[in-house]
C-alpha cells in the first residue's frame, strides 16, 4: 500500500470535522450536511433565493475544507513542472493558473488553481497551492511520493478560506480593503486588514466576479461578520454553489473529472500552455499529447433538455439506440429557467446542436449539446 493510499484509507476513517466558521454558520440558520470529511452549510435562506442574491449581488461562501498548500525549496518550479502540466516557470508574483495533478496515465486526480507569492506571504514560501477538499489528502500523498527531498511542501490546516462572489463582490470587499479594487482576473497578493495578514486572489467558482480569501482560521470569523455586515453580501451554501458552477460551465472534482477521464476531453487543455505542450516532461504527458495529436475518444459538453424534468449525475445518454455516454451533473438552472447537464459523450456525438436523449425515470428525455458556459462569465478583465 502506498502513502498516498495509507493517507486516503486513514481520512475516510475519520469523523465529520468542523470547519472555523461552524458556530457562525449554525447560528445563522445554516443546515449542515457532509461533505468532503466536515460539517457543512448547503443552504441558510433556500437554494433558489441564494442562487439568486449571488447572481445579483454578492455572496460569501465558506470553503475552508479545501486544502491550502505552500511550497519552497530549492528547484520548486522544475518539481512543480513534473506534477502540474501547466507554465509554473512562467507564472509571475502575484498571479495564479488553473492546473491539474494527473496519474502516469494521464487521468485527472485533481483540478487546482497555483499562485505565485512573491516574498511577502506564507513565511516566504515560493507558491500557493488550493486543492479540492474531497481529495486533499490523497493529492498531498501523491505530491510526497513526487516532489524531490529538497522541495518542502506545508498544508495550512491554520488557514481558512472564504469566496465572495457575485457582481457587487468588488465594491463590497473595497469597503473594508479599499487596494483590492485594483486586483484584475487571476490576479492576486497580500493584503492586510485590521492588522490580520491576508492572501487574496480575483478568482472563483461561480462564474461571477469575486475573490477568495485566505486567512488564519482564528481571525475568520471577524472578516465573516464584517463582510456580512455590508448591505451587497449574505452567506450562500453549498446548494446554490453547485447550481452557480453548473451553469458557469465549470467541472466538479469527483463528478465531472475522475482518474478515468483526460484533460483533452475534459476541455481543460488551456490550461496546458504551448511549451508544456511542446516539452512534455510532466506526469501523464503521453496520453495529454497522443490526445492533443489524434483527438479524444469522449468529451466532456453541457446539455440542454427540453422540458422540466432534471437529469441527474448517472443517467444515460442515447443517440438513437446507441448508448453514447453519461450525465455526470445535472439540475434545474434559476437563471436559465430550464433543467441543463454537463456529461462525457463520445467524439462524434459530442457536436454543437447534436439531438441525444437522456434515460430519466425509465423514459427517455430529449437533449441537445450546447455551449458551455451556460449563463456568460462575468469575471473583472482588462480592459
Amino acid at each position: 500500500m502506498s502513502g498516498n493510499d495509507d493517507i486516503a484509507t486513514i481520512a475516510e476513517e475519520l469523523p465529520l470535522e468542523a470547519l472555523p466558521l461552524d458556530a457562525w454558520h449554525r447560528a445563522r440558520g445554516a443546515r449542515m450536511v457532509g461533505f468532503a470529511g466536515y460539517h457543512m452549510p448547503i443552504q441558510y435562506e433556500g437554494i433558489m433565493a441564494e442562487h439568486a442574491w449571488t447572481r445579483e449581488h454578492a455572496g460569501l461562501f465558506d470553503v475552508s475544507h479545501m486544502g491550502q498548500l505552500s511550497f519552497s525549496g530549492d528547484g520548486v518550479d522544475d518539481a512543480l513542472e513534473y506534477l502540474l502540466p501547466s507554465d509554473i516557470k512562467g507564472l509571475k508574483p502575484f498571479r495564479q493558473r488553473y492546473s491539474m495533478l494527473l496519474d502516469q496515465e494521464g487521468g485527472i486526480l485533481d483540478d487546482l488553481m497555483v499562485s505565485r507569492l512573491g516574498d511577502e506571504a506564507f513565511d516566504g514560501a515560493a507558491i500557493y497551492m488550493v486543492v479540492n477538499g474531497a481529495t486533499k489528502y490523497d493529492d498531498i500523498g501523491w505530491m510526497i511520493e513526487n516532489l524531490p527531498d529538497a522541495v518542502v511542501m506545508n498544508h495550512m490546516a491554520d488557514q481558512a478560506l472564504l469566496a465572495l462572489q457575485g457582481p457587487e463582490a468588488g465594491e463590497a470587499l473595497a469597503t473594508l480593503i479599499p487596494e483590492t479594487a485594483d486586483l484584475l482576473f487571476m490576479q492576486s497578493g497580500p493584503f492586510i486588514w485590521r492588522g490580520v495578514p491576508l492572501w487574496i486572489s480575483r478568482s472563483g467558482y461561480t462564474g461571477e466576479d469575486g475573490f477568495e480569501i485566505s486567512i488564519p482560521a482564528d481571525d475568520v470569523t471577524l472578516l465573516a461578520d464584517a463582510l456580512c455586515a455590508l448591505p451587497q453580501v449574505k452567506p450562500i451554501g453549498l446548494g446554490a454553489r453547485d447550481s452557480l458552477r453548473l451553469e458557469a460551465g465549470l467541472p466538479l472534482y469527483g463528478h465531472d473529472l475522475s482518474p478515468s477521464v483526460s484533460t483533452i476531453g475534459a476541455d481543460l487543455g488551456f490550461a496546458i500552455q504551448k511549451r508544456r505542450r511542446e516539452e512534455g516532461g510532466f506526469i501523464g504527458h503521453a496520453r495529454v499529447l497522443k490526445e492533443l495529436a489524434d483527438g479524444p475518444g469522449a468529451k466532456r459538453v453541457g446539455l440542454k433538455i427540453e422540458g422540466r424534468l432534471p437529469a441527474r449525475e448517472g443517467a444515460q445518454i442515447y443517440a438513437g439506440d446507441v448508448l453514447v455516454g453519461e450525465v455526470t451533473s445535472g439540475g434545474f438552472a434559476p437563471s436559465v429557467a430550464a433543467p441543463i447537464a454537463m456529461g462525457w459523450v463520445s467524439l462524434p456525438h459530442a457536436v454543437i446542436g447534436e439531438k441525444l436523449e437522456i434515460e430519466v425515470r425509465g423514459k427517455r428525455i430529449a437533449a441537445a449539446v450546447a455551449p458551455m458556459p451556460f449563463v456568460p462569465h462575468r469575471y473583472r478583465r482588462k480592459v
